[in-house]
């Protein structure tokens, strides 16, 4: 049982205990202590009550990939992974997002000149090239998001193509690294309802080596796994971990389709996005991992619906022997 539960059975038990109270009535009970029960176990966390007491590595989390990369951004095909940008993302369900920083140009790498930008960056020029979007205006969005959905836990995994010291400017800027959580390495996760009493609701990963002097970016290959992604046919896609450390607990379902000129493909993105795709994938790879995908990463994802999926999967009961809907 955890602390929030006991913290709260105890309130309510020493209240019912006190001198002179032992034949209290139900009615008689405090309407703050109350309240406070009920607000523990009705008050959904990322949309569902019954997340609220998992811990965050047993939660599915609906992902967009290079979720900055979209029409509504400027950034066009074969840049581009999505139509719309952040509020719409948002709004539907999204609360794990992959981002790409590089600097604006090769010549000036100063912190100013950090953007959200997709593409490879060992051409000879930026990716910038192709579109740009203002980090401090997208974690904006996101600090405003979260600060609105005061019970939602949300991830941000970074392909980081810059200083640092740069990056967590940013996030001081915006006012975002106070929510940031720490974890440490192979310790249990906490549970959402613990995250959210900590006020560390945000948890980030980078592509990179741990750096001491960033704790809060978690080496994304040493803390989780992933699974491939970018395959030319669904039939391809499976449960088997590319990179990281399959020992981890948190995973990620890549589920995106690229063409034959390795581009992602818009062209077949309803058939992997459809919900009933995704959750028979889900299980297929709760069957071989023993739980559920932490992330459920798309292209595309304004079509089908990868957070109806996502629900879908959290809703599912896991025992050892079969599985089923709660």
């Amino acid at each position: 049982m955890r602390q929030r539960e006991v913290g709260m059975i105890f309130l309510i038990l020493s209240i019912v205990a006190l001198p002179g109270c032992l034949e209290l009535n139900p009615d008689q009970i405090d309407d703050s202590v109350e309240d406070a029960y009920q607000y523990l176990e009705t008050t959904p966390c990322n949309g569902l009550v019954i997340l609220c007491h998992r811990t965050f590595d047993q939660v599915t989390f609906p992902e967009t990939h290079n979720s900055f990369s979209t029409h509504e951004d400027n950034i066009y095909y074969p840049a581009s992974n999505h139509q719309t940008g952040f509020e719409a993302q948002w709004n539907a369900g999204i609360r794990a997002f992959m981002l790409d920083t590089h600097y604006l140009t090769t010549i000036d790498q100063s912190a100013s000149q950090v953007r959200f930008c997709h593409g490879d960056p060992d051409r000879g020029f930026s990716p910038c090239a192709y579109g740009a979007v203002d980090p401090w205006n997208w974690l904006n969005k996101l600090e405003s998001g979260m600060e609105s959905e005061d019970r939602d836990i949300v991830t941000l995994l970074i392909e980081n193509h810059v200083e640092g010291d740069h990056l967590k400017e940013i996030f001081d800027d915006v006012g975002l690294t106070e929510q940031m959580y720490i974890h440490e390495m192979n310790a249990e996760w906490p549970t959402l309802n613990e995250m959210i009493d900590m006020e560390k609701r945000l948890v980030v990963f980078w592509e990179q080596s741990d750096d001491s002097m960033h704790p809060y970016f978690h080496d994304f290959l040493v803390h989780s796994w992933t699974t491939s992604y970018g395959n030319d046919d669904a039939s391809l896609m499976d449960c088997d971990p590319l990179r990281g450390d399959s020992n981890q607990p948190v995973f990620h379902m890549n589920n995106w389709l690229n063409n034959q000129a390795g581009l992602s493909d818009p062209t077949r993105s309803s058939e992997v996005n459809n919900v009933d795709f995704i959750v028979e994938r889900a299980i297929e790879c709760i069957g071989e991992h023993g739980k559920r995908p932490t992330f459920i990463a798309v292209d595309w994802w304004e079509d089908g619906d990868v957070v109806e999926a996502a629900k879908q999967v959290n809703l599912l009961e896991l025992d050892a022997n079969q599985i089923h809907l709660e």
